[in-house]
């Protein structure tokens, strides 16, 4: 069976944009994601193509449910694709972007809200443990023989999840955004974390990172717009186009277990 692609979720900003250009550029199905309207979100991925190989990319194109603080839905997910795939490891992931965020800016102490916070883990940090754990398995083994595929690097999978700048400790000198700061920073750990797994269990054949994709003028940044610089708030569709070019130039000696930004910049912990 053929390897495959996987964007989560899929369904605005910077994941949608990443699941069109992926149907753009790469030959290999690739599975979007959504909590709710997915006939929906198809037409909305699809329509956003030009017509040259619509019917190829629509072919190509499977939207699931999946709600990322949900355990269950995660679950189901990985049994479809063991149905329509096949098991590990007959079927591998070749590709995973992972983008699930939720911003609330506490700019004092007194501001944070329990509710708040813990929202911001769930989805944050605690769908990443979730995801890794149901589907990580379907990642290449060391024993699985790669062939070069279009649009993506030659030998080994990626794992990639969005993390921010702010997440960095080292970088940071202005405080507040508590739990964000801190969800961000747990990301990157978490990226480090897994791909000492995939080291163990794949070898050189996938990796995990992290990812700064800029400011991207999506609902999470709006009310931060006015302050970006100009030419640093982008379109969901060049973060896009940055991030899977960053993601194609990774080697597995240099890029794994790093957070990279999006002009292929190391961003120390």
């Amino acid at each position: 069976m053929p390897p495959f692609i996987l964007t989560c979720p899929s369904s605005r900003g910077i994941g949608l944009e990443l699941t069109r250009r992926l149907l753009r550029t790469t030959t290999l199905p690739v599975i979007a994601t959504a909590r709710t309207d997915l006939e929906g979100l198809r037409e909305k991925i699809l329509g956003g193509l030009d017509e040259e190989g619509f019917r190829e990319r629509g072919e190509r194109l499977e939207v699931r449910r999946v709600d990322v603080t949900d355990e269950s839905t995660i679950s189901e997910l990985a049994s479809h694709i063991t149905q329509r795939f096949g098991p590990p490891p007959k079927s591998h992931l070749r590709l995973a972007f992972l983008t699930a965020g939720i911003l609330h800016p506490e700019k004092s102490p007194s501001q944070i809200v329990y509710s708040d916070a813990l929202e911001t883990y769930k989805v944050n940090v605690i769908s990443h443990l979730l995801l890794f754990k149901h589907l990580s398995p379907f990642l290449p083994r060391k024993s699985t023989t790669l062939e070069p595929e279009q649009g993506l690097p030659n030998d080994h999978a990626i794992w990639a999840m969005m993390s921010a700048r702010v997440g960095s400790v080292s970088d940071n000198s202005l405080g507040g955004w508590y739990s964000y700061r801190s969800s961000k920073s747990a990301v990157n750990q978490l990226a480090k974390s897994f791909d000492i797994h995939l080291k163990q269990s794949t070898g050189d054949k996938a990796i995990a990172v992290s990812l700064h994709p800029g400011t991207v003028k999506t609902g999470l940044s709006k009310e931060f717009w006015k302050g970006v610089p100009k030419g640093k708030l982008f379109s969901g569709e060049f973060a896009a186009e940055r991030l899977h070019d960053v993601v194609r130039g990774l080697d597995t000696e240099v890029g794994r277990g790093r957070c990279w930004d999006w002009e292929g910049k190391e961003i120390s912990p």
